[in-house]
């Protein structure tokens, strides 16, 4: 990837979607497989029934709009999170997202690093 010496920038909370059937996964840095940040945009989503989260990454999560509860194994801990919290999730932790607000849109900042 060719980066420009410029500043990148843009808003988080801007261009959000009123409904989408699933959610909205926005790239907004990648750095050869060793990190990548996205901005993702819930509106109403969950896991599916039987589906948990198993990522080779570790991710550092911000709820930065909404609310939503995640859940993990083992422990079977449920977390609310609000915005402003923010959940470090270990590689290969074993997460769903139970549910999210639809309104106003979830929006979330996840950080993946190896």
């Amino acid at each position: 990837m060719t980066r420009s010496h410029g500043p990148r920038r843009g808003n988080l909370l801007t261009g959000l979607p009123l409904r989408l059937a699933e959610e909205q996964v926005d790239s907004l840095v990648e750095e050869h497989s060793r990190l990548r940040i996205e901005r993702i945009v819930s509106t109403g989503q969950a896991s599916a029934p039987d589906f948990w989260y198993d990522q080779p990454d570790d991710e550092f999560v911000v709820l930065l709009a909404g609310a939503a509860r995640l859940r993990f194994q083992p422990g079977d801990i449920s977390i609310d999170l609000v915005p402003g919290d923010w959940i470090e999730i270990p590689a290969h932790r074993r997460h769903r997202v139970e549910w999210t607000q639809a309104d106003p849109p979830t929006v979330w900042l996840a950080i993946h690093s190896r």
